[in-house]
């Protein structure tokens, strides 16, 4: 049973406060609050308060702050050797907002282990606005053909970057995304990136679970970086070494 009764938020309220992180339900995880709406202000509210909308087409709208959080620094990415020669050799080029719109209808496209998507027009209408005032960035990896076979995207709050969804048409390039956003986000100076729950996947690229309360204290504290987000196209991912960082 919940420890706390859950929070119903009013449409058109854009800047109605999100409930304190330590009334999030502990089973389902995270869950803090329903209702409200897609609006730029509230997602961007709800970001900067470590919270994400998560929920299926036809459903009210979900709000979650999950402990613990699943994120990735991004000294700590593992590219894999087999992972370095598919950057190597096989011809793919990195851009940055090059597509977002195709991006994130990729990301909604049905996987092979799911008929539905969670990311409904209505999420991705919200997330184009977010881009279009550059917030939601896309990271997308293209074939010899010129072709998008993979990316990723997400929202740029604060010194964090919280990354939403990703795909790939193309073995590995999802995963090339992936490496693409830890360059950058090293790069630029972003402190960690969201992954928000763990799965298989991001496990095996190098994230880590760590205490929401350790995750609120470097949303709220980390540097601001001033990202252009343009890829260095002289940067050669397949040999790419990232910087070490002592933290805690």
């Amino acid at each position: 049973m919940p420890d706390e009764e859950l929070t119903y938020l009013e449409y058109g309220a854009y800047d109605e406060p999100f409930p304190p992180p330590e009334m999030a339900w502990r089973e389902p995880n995270g869950l803090i609050a329903i209702g409200g709406d897609l609006s730029s202000q509230r997602l961007i509210n709800a970001y900067n308060a470590g919270i994400f909308p998560w929920f299926n087409e036809g459903e009210p709208i979900y709000w979650w702050n999950p402990d613990p959080r699943s994120v990735l620094f991004p000294e700590t990415v593992r590219i894999s050797r087999s992972l370095r020669k598919s950057i190597r050799n096989k011809g793919y080029t990195i851009a940055f907002d090059r597509n977002f719109k195709k991006t994130i209808e990729s990301c909604a496209e049905p996987r092979a282990y799911s008929e539905g998507t969670w990311i409904s027009p209505q999420m991705q209408q919200a997330y184009w606005r977010l881009h279009k005032m550059g917030v939601a960035h896309s990271v997308e990896v293209y074939n010899k053909d010129d072709e998008l076979v993979g990316g990723l995207y997400g929202i740029s709050s604060r010194g964090v970057f919280s990354g939403e969804s990703m795909f790939s048409s193309e073995r590995d390039t999802s995963k090339i995304a992936f490496v693409a956003l830890a360059w950058y986000a090293q790069y630029a100076g972003y402190s960690l990136i969201d992954c928000q729950i763990e799965n298989p996947h991001l496990l095996s690229l190098g994230a880590v679970n760590i205490p929401r309360k350790e995750y609120l204290k470097i949303l709220k504290s980390a540097p601001v970086p001033e990202a252009d987000w343009v890829f260095d196209d002289s940067v050669d991912l397949s040999k790419w070494v990232p910087d070490r960082v002592e933290r805690f």
